[in-house]
Parts: C-alpha cells; sequence; structure tokens
C-alpha cells in the first residue's frame, strides 16, 4: 500500500540522502576542529620552544647581556 512516499514508510531515496548529508556536515566540522586543535597545538609548542632563545638572542643583540651571561643562560635553556 502506498502511503504518499511512494515507498512505504516515508522514508525512501530522499530520506537516504538526508542521513548522507548529515553524516557529511558532522565529518566536515569534525576534520575541521581537529585539524584547528592541532594547528593550534603545534604552533603553541613551536614558539613557546623558541620564545627564550629568541629573547635570549635579542638582549644580547641589543647589549643588555655580556657573551658570558648569554652562553650560560644559553646552556641552561638547551639543557
Amino acid at each position: 500500500m502506498m502511503d504518499g512516499y511512494g515507498m512505504g514508510g516515508g522514508f525512501g531515496f530522499g530520506g537516504g540522502f538526508m542521513i548522507l548529508w548529515w553524516i557529511v556536515i558532522i565529518a566536515i566540522v569534525v576534520m575541521v576542529v581537529k585539524w584547528l586543535v592541532s594547528s593550534y597545538g603545534t604552533a603553541g609548542r613551536s614558539s613557546g620552544e623558541n620564545t627564550a632563545m629568541e629573547i635570549l638572542k635579542e638582549r644580547y643583540a641589543r647589549g643588555e647581556i655580556d657573551e658570558q651571561e648569554f652562553q650560560k643562560r644559553k646552556r641552561e635553556l638547551t639543557q
């Protein structure tokens, strides 16, 4: 018996595409969130590790610390 939807339950061809559409949307959202988290995590780690050394180099270049102090702090940072 036909109930007006043509497939007997109202979940025919169009309903399958609706489920597929939502699966695709959810997958895209998950991929974007993972990409953002991994990008943020990578950027945070690399900039955090280099920041102290960059500041040390800048201070040495400006003459705020001498070579002995620079070498001492450099050794401490690389341990």
